[in-house]
């Protein structure tokens, strides 16, 4: 890909935040800066960004920080009006260190980023992506909720004074739930045990409340018709679920976004990273990328090492050649990002009615 001063001649580099946007104007031949300006996040304050853009002739780009955060808005405003719009992560905090910070600083760094990449990242965009992300946003926060009302039942529980330990001793998380939602505190228990039971009994309704509720369900359900009528033909790979597959369509976003499969699995943290010294010739698992995205991949490989022969039958001669499980689970998820994108990059084909 050209570099972008090759593209264009302005390049606005836009800082972004909750209440504010601050962007600087940089001229791609000389490398100066034309404008500043700090605007509201509203409607007004992106056509106040476009207006002043506009007065300088000459084709241009939009550098973002945040584009998928704070600068949502603006990024969904710009690609609707047909401008282009340049994805970039956050400055390594060592970098910032060394020099001044403030929002106008920052949108101007945005720039000259942007300008010194060979490689560009687009934006996500795309309703249907917003909406499973959406909904997968509310899903995890409703399995996190009960989670930690089971965990927190757990380690009161642990704490407890003995007359009440006593109470649940022995018993799985189910019957422990149901024992709490049945303590009838009184008065007449000293103070450290009627709050233990009391806050024992809340913990318990609030789980049961949640599951009552079923609002984990009711998004799972909302995820597998928006996968249904986007991509249908993911949910027919091997180990692809709805939660998966919105996962995957989340970070995917559209086709172009990622130039090929390597940048798909360096997105995913699935790509390999050389570790080799000396003799030893070895790769290491990745920690960066999309963690979501690479959580995904590793569900889906775990359920092909199950149910899947070709797989089990790839580990097997895997281990066979001295890999450790380890490594054979990281070599599987690139295998499957380059599935995976492939598959993505493809125009699905009408599925059958059957």
């Amino acid at each position: 890909m050209s570099m972008l001063a090759d593209l264009v001649e302005v390049v606005i580099g836009v800082d972004t935040h909750k209440d504010t946007h601050t962007a600087a104007l940089l001229d791609t031949r000389t490398g100066g800066v034309l404008a500043r300006i700090t605007v509201t996040t509203a409607p007004d304050g992106y056509a106040q960004l476009v207006a002043l853009a506009e007065q300088h002739s000459g084709l241009r780009a939009w550098a973002l920080e945040g584009s998928g955060g704070y600068g949502a808005g603006l990024a969904r405003h710009l690609v609707g009006a047909g401008e282009l719009v340049v994805e970039l992560d956050r400055p390594l905090r060592p970098a910032r260190r060394g020099g001044a910070k403030s929002d106008p600083i920052d949108a101007e760094r945005a720039a000259r980023d942007a300008l010194a990449r060979a490689r560009l990242a687009q934006p996500k965009t795309g309703a249907q992506r917003a909406a499973l992300q959406v909904r997968l946003t509310a899903r995890r926060a409703a399995v996190e909720a009960s989670a930690d009302a089971q965990r927190q039942l757990h380690a009161l529980v642990i704490t407890a004074p003995e007359v009440v330990r006593a109470r649940f001793r022995g018993q799985s998380t189910r019957i422990m739930l149901t024992t709490a939602t049945r303590l009838r505190p009184t008065s007449s228990a000293d103070v450290e045990v009627l709050t233990s039971l009391t806050v024992l009994r809340d913990l318990a309704r609030r789980v049961r409340f949640l599951e009552a509720e079923a609002e984990a369900a009711e998004h799972e359900k909302a995820i597998r018709a928006i996968v249904r009528s986007w991509r249908p033909d993911l949910l027919q790979l091997t180990g692809v679920g709805p939660i998966v597959a919105a996962t995957v369509l989340t970070a995917w976003s559209h086709p172009g976004r990622c130039r090929d499969d390597a940048a798909f699995a360096m997105l995913a943290g699935a790509a390999p990273i050389p570790a080799s010294s000396g003799k030893t010739v070895r790769y290491r698992l990745n920690r960066s990328g999309d963690r979501q995205l690479n959580r995904a991949l590793h569900t889906i490989v775990l359920t092909r090492l199950q149910r899947d022969e070709r797989t089990r039958a790839y580990a097997d001669r895997r281990r066979a050649q001295g890999k450790t499980d380890r490594e054979i689970k990281r070599c599987l998820k690139r295998y499957v990002a380059r599935e995976i994108y492939r598959h993505l990059e493809t125009t699905p084909q009408p599925l059958d009615a059957a």
